[in-house]
């Protein structure tokens, strides 16, 4: 590198080319990688602990139907939550796509102004999501046809997790627009806290000494609900103090409706596309609730809970692909976004793979875990755990390579391609194979591996054409 920061590339004809700066500058691209993943893949190993001790909690609170009922709510709530996020995931998207664009430009100014942008509209967003999931709560209880004891716990956790939107709604745009600058340590450290919290609290309300514990379901929402509230706190804390890098100017919060609308046009398909997707493995829910088999839709939330393991280098390596696709992009050097995304893609497929191993081998004992002396469970949920072991090359796929088009801003082409492919696959596929044949939970996890399969495929070869990295932000 040259006292300019600029560097001769032979390969492009000795073309000069600027670097990444901060602590990218100088840096190999898997170097890169691992400074951009470590933080996340941390980041993700508590999240998973998190929803892990929600399950657990959940999975012994009571015996018999009393268990059914509680995993059955939980598994609704889990649904219902990633409903309410849809919105706030619109302002962090776009929030993030703009800020790495901006910084790979090395314009400042417009990065510190979406940041401010992204944040009031996650907190809008979050008013929004959880106004609506609150007012819609008895209707949706009705429609996924759970018991009343069910339906019952359900209501409680999201009438209190509800509350807590608009600050979740800060936080995940605060942490997507650190990471879209290249910061990936700040929001490890953030979650790190926000995540220590939801356990401490979660297990204090639900097994704690008076007048703290005792509190079953609606401990554990508390957990969570409180958790969010200091995260979003302490995030904007830190963003107001910090004095290198990305920063939060208070005049930043005031509309800029330029910049809103540039986040908005990345945001707003990514949010509908994540509608589709929810809309979409809502049904599949409902028909899974609809078997008759007892416990069915606790079996898919416990083999959801157990797969969740495997995503933690994918959206590691995901959200580290998104930031460097983005800033490459941002600079105007493809070769290089397409070099980390390759990177990424091939180190998350190899990672999840060796986990995938681990399903293959103890996924009776994953099982247990949550839903101990279970019988119900144990029969329906672990050969799906087993399922997931044979996919995660497929998923691992999916989930960088949709990462990191979103990142790059192509949200549009990932909507138009994960709608097809799960419209006709996954819920044709489930309606068939479960409503009308009757064949059961296992099969229609086959079927979901199939729409997996037909992702991979669509997205690999979109990645390989390099159209993703045309996306106007």
């Amino acid at each position: 590198m040259s006292k300019s920061g600029v560097t001769v590339d032979a390969a492009n004809d000795g073309a000069a080319r600027r670097e990444l700066g901060g602590n990218l500058a100088g840096k190999s691209i898997p170097h890169q990688v691992a400074v951009l993943a470590i933080w996340p893949l941390l980041e993700q190993l508590l999240g998973f602990l998190v929803g892990m001790t929600d399950s657990v909690l959940a999975g012994r609170i009571g015996e018999g139907a009393e268990r059914v009922a509680a995993l059955d709510a939980l598994a609704l709530a889990a649904y219902l939550t990633w409903l309410m996020m849809i919105l706030q995931g619109a302002a962090a998207t776009g929030g993030m796509a703009m800020i790495s664009r901006a910084t790979g430009a090395d314009d400042k100014e417009l990065a510190n102004r979406s940041l401010g942008q992204a944040l009031l509209l996650g907190c809008v967003a979050g008013i929004l999501a959880g106004g609506a999931l609150l007012l819609s709560m008895p209707l949706l209880v009705k429609l996924f046809g759970l018991s009343p004891e069910a339906g019952r716990l359900a209501t409680i956790y999201i009438d209190i997790v509800a509350l807590s939107a608009p600050f979740s709604g800060i936080m995940f745009a605060g942490n997507a627009a650190l990471r879209g600058s290249g910061d990936t340590r700040t929001p490890f450290f953030v979650m790190t806290l926000v995540n220590g919290i939801n356990i401490g609290l979660s297990w204090l309300f639900v097994y704690g000494p008076e007048p703290f514990g005792g509190r079953g379901m609606t401990g554990i929402a508390l957990g969570t609900t409180i958790a969010w509230v200091m995260g979003a706190l302490v995030l904007t804390v830190v963003l107001l103090v910090r004095s290198k890098g990305l920063k939060l100017n208070l005049n930043a919060l005031r509309p800029d409706y330029d910049v809103m609308r540039r986040i908005v046009r990345v945001g707003v398909p990514s949010a509908i596309e994540i509608f589709g997707m929810w809309t979409i493995n809502a049904l599949v829910v409902r028909i899974i609730s609809g078997l008759p088999a007892e416990g069915t839709l606790g079996a898919h939330f416990i083999a959801i809970r157990c797969e969740s393991l495997s995503f933690l280098p994918g959206f590691a390596l995901g959200a580290a692909s998104a930031t460097l696709a983005g800033q490459y992009l941002g600079m105007e050097d493809k070769s290089r976004a397409k070099q980390a995304a390759w990177t990424c893609w091939i180190g998350g497929g190899a990672l999840m793979t060796l986990i995938g191993i681990v399903f293959l081998v103890f996924s009776e004992q994953l099982v247990g875990l949550i839903a101990p002396d279970s019988p119900v469970h144990l029969e329906l949920a672990a050969p799906i755990v087993f399922l997931c072991g044979l996919t995660q090359p497929m998923l691992a796929t999916c989930v960088i390579l949709k990462t990191t088009f979103r990142g790059a801003g192509d949200t549009k082409a990932v909507m138009r391609y994960s709608y097809g492919s799960m419209l006709i696959v996954r819920l044709g596929g489930a309606y068939l194979v479960g409503s009308v044949l009757g064949l059961g939970l296992w099969w229609i996890w086959l079927v979901m591996s199939f729409d997996l399969l037909t992702q991979a495929i669509i997205f690999g070869i979109r990645f390989h054409s390099a159209k993703w990295m045309d996306a106007k932000v």
